[in-house]
């Protein structure tokens, strides 16, 4: 595997909370173990991808491994407008985006970033509504979403990498906050200051342990560390994705059932899957199924791009490596060693700069 190792954003600390929680409800006896199944199971939001794509998808891949699109909406409505600020109207759009690939053993697992400002071809849908919306030649890719909805997204993304997302995981900014607070909070550690009033983040360079709003800062700034692009936030959405793995990880879950039962219930009402995850059950036997993933069995990279052409504020993708990626997706291989060389730097990691003083004695 790629050295830069981490975990898929939302999704497998989603299925191993999820997991650890079916174990406590197994502590409370029968019928607390039948209210508090119900009540998790009822938790969790499902949208039907399937019924709304039909038969003109990608073929599965028939050798065991999978792939999870994994989103974050940027949703102001509900909680999400006290914490996310600014204004996106009655819409929402998938802020985040990761492409989750499973190999066949189910061993290890690849994480695909997609710049939010990836101009693509999107394809003709349905949204949620039943609306038809048409295709659109060099739309954002986080368009897809809000004009479409889930199966919008899932369709876009489809067309863009030739794969069969099998599975689908979105959290909002709410439910992301909750699941940080629910587990303890998140540890990083900065090289930089970074001082964002459009997140609310401001932090001295060092170590740092924030509880849910501040992670969910932390994950949104740009304009307050690096270039002010999208692709340096993505390098901390991946910072706070192994900071949370290693919170979860550490968190005692089984030694504390209470907990453990606040964090299932956190985590189940902060999600939407597709129908075929829609359960407790589901989620608790793929989680089975990938117990033996850890932190050093996963890589994670973004989507090679480059400025386009028409609109220095849009990306398009790299060529060829952009498709050597998805390529490597659909074999089943790791990705090439020359696309993760090549990723972005963490501007939250970035190397000190030397003073001029020191500067002028070299």
């Amino acid at each position: 595997m790629a050295e830069q190792k981490s975990v898929p954003s939302n999704r497998r600390r989603v299925l191993r909370v999820v997991a650890c929680a079916s174990a406590a409800i197994a502590v409370l006896g029968a019928g607390a173990a039948a209210w508090a199944y119900f009540t998790l199971d009822g938790n969790i939001k499902s949208v039907d991808i399937d019924a709304r794509l039909g038969e003109a998808r990608p073929p599965a891949a028939t050798d065991g491994s999978f792939n999870v699109l994994v989103l974050g909406s940027d949703s102001r409505a509900g909680d999400n407008g006290g914490l996310a600020g600014g204004n996106t109207g009655d819409t929402a759009r998938s802020d985040t985006a990761m492409v989750v690939h499973v190999d066949q053993g189910h061993s290890g697992a690849e994480v695909v970033s997609i710049p939010r400002d990836t101009l693509v071809d999107r394809p003709a849908c349905t949204d949620a509504s039943g609306k038809p919306v048409p295709a659109l030649k060099r739309a954002m890719y986080n368009s897809a979403f809000e004009t479409g909805g889930a199966a919008c997204a899932v369709k876009t993304t489809e067309q863009l990498t030739g794969l069969r997302m099998d599975h689908y995981v979105q959290v909002d900014f709410a439910g992301f906050a909750r699941v940080v607070d629910a587990i303890g909070g998140a540890t990083v550690t900065t090289t930089v200051a970074i001082h964002d009033k459009d997140s609310g983040l401001d932090l001295p360079a060092g170590e740092h342990h924030l509880d849910g709003q501040q992670a969910l800062a932390f994950v949104r700034t740009r304009h307050g560390v690096g270039d002010g692009s999208d692709l340096g936030r993505i390098e901390l959405q991946k910072q706070m994705v192994k900071s949370l793995l290693q919170q979860s990880g550490g968190a005692g879950l089984l030694a504390d059932p209470v907990k453990l039962w606040s964090i299932g219930d956190t985590v189940t009402k902060s999600i939407t899957t597709d129908s075929a995850l829609g359960s407790v059950n589901a989620l608790v036997g793929l989680a089975q199924e990938l117990k033996g993933i850890g932190p050093d069995q996963l890589s994670m990279v973004t989507l090679p791009v480059v400025t386009s052409p028409s609109d220095s504020n849009r990306v398009v993708e790299q060529q060829p490596q952009a498709n050597q990626v998805w390529a490597a997706l659909k074999a089943d291989q790791p990705i090439p060693q020359a696309v993760v060389a090549a990723q972005p730097q963490n501007p939250a990691q970035a190397a000190p700069t030397a003073s001029p003083a020191a500067a002028a004695r070299r």
